[in-house]
């Protein structure tokens, strides 16, 4: 009896290491779908599963200027541009989140939220002295966390107040965040010295929501200038570095493994796991690829 149980957990082990093994990203597994050009700089791209098509967030010149220039576009998901300017009136829309058809995208120093059937801009909200805010996350109880990577702050928007729900400087220039269970998954940028550049680029982080207790996904060394952070199918991650243009797949202990060498500027990302789909804005090229993802 004793036997067979060893037996079975040898042969569980070895099933586990065969799991393990499979599920490793490869490289050849993403299929080059089509690329659609004629975007002004594109930062962030999101899927309506109600619609079926994606919202991408267009900046349109500087990312820091108040010059009304910025917009959101309607993208089918095989490449066709149905509608360019959707919804204008922004400055330097970044991130995207949903929730219940409510499209919320970050703007400089406010969250801009906007009604999906209307296109309507519905509300502003403000934090006096925000700077920078980029990536726009959603939790399953409507809560909108919105990081400030100026200020190594993340801001959230509950119950129609929106405030500071974290200052650290352990965020190092938070950008990409992902709402995890009771997690928000943090693709930090890195410690800024002059400008963007870093000294020290960042890695992945995950924050307790509960406690705010930020730690480290792998043994903390620099990965890249990260931006967009999206969850796989086997509970790893897809992440955007903007500095060197890379896809990077980050599994849950930390490995890194590159995916795609693309050009600088691949931002802020979208993976819609029921179709395989990666779709990534190229912000310096003005383009959006999509990309399937082969099991």
């Amino acid at each position: 009896m004793l036997l067979k149980k060893m037996k079975r957990g040898i042969y569980s082990l070895l099933l586990s290491v065969i799991l393990i093994h499979s599920a490793k990203a490869d490289p050849s597994s993403l299929e080059l779908n089509w690329e659609l050009e004629g975007l002004s700089n594109p930062e962030s791209v999101i899927y309506d599963t109600k619609l079926n098509h994606l919202y991408v967030s267009n900046i349109n010149g500087s990312g820091v200027e108040k010059d009304g220039n910025g917009f959101i576009s309607i993208i089918s998901l095989d490449g066709k541009m149905i509608q360019e300017k959707w919804v204008i009136g922004l400055n330097a829309p970044k991130g995207l989140a949903i929730f219940n058809r409510t499209l919320y995208t970050s703007d400089i120093d406010e969250l801009v939220a906007i009604d999906i059937d209307s296109g309507r801009i519905t509300n502003r909200f403000k934090v006096n002295d925000a700077q920078f805010l980029n990536d726009v996350a959603v939790s399953s109880n409507g809560d909108i966390y919105v990081s400030d990577m100026a200020l190594n702050r993340i801001h959230v928007l509950t119950e129609g107040s929106f405030s500071i729900w974290l200052e650290n400087e352990k965020l190092e220039s938070p950008n990409g965040l992902l709402v995890l269970g009771d997690d928000i998954i943090l693709a930090s940028w890195g410690k800024m010295t002059d400008g963007f550049a870093t000294e020290v680029p960042g890695h992945l982080k995950r924050i307790s929501i509960k406690d705010k207790t930020i730690k480290s996904i792998g043994d903390g060394s620099s990965v890249g200038n990260l931006d967009g952070v999206e969850i796989d199918n086997d509970g790893d991650f897809y992440v955007t570095d903007w500095m060197s243009g890379k896809l990077l797949h980050i599994e849950h202990s930390g490995e890194v493994s590159v995916l795609l060498d693309l050009p600088q500027g691949s931002a802020d990302h979208e993976f819609i796991i029921m179709k395989s789909l990666i779709l990534i804005p190229l912000m310096k090229d003005n383009k959006l690829l999509s990309y399937t993802v082969h099991h």
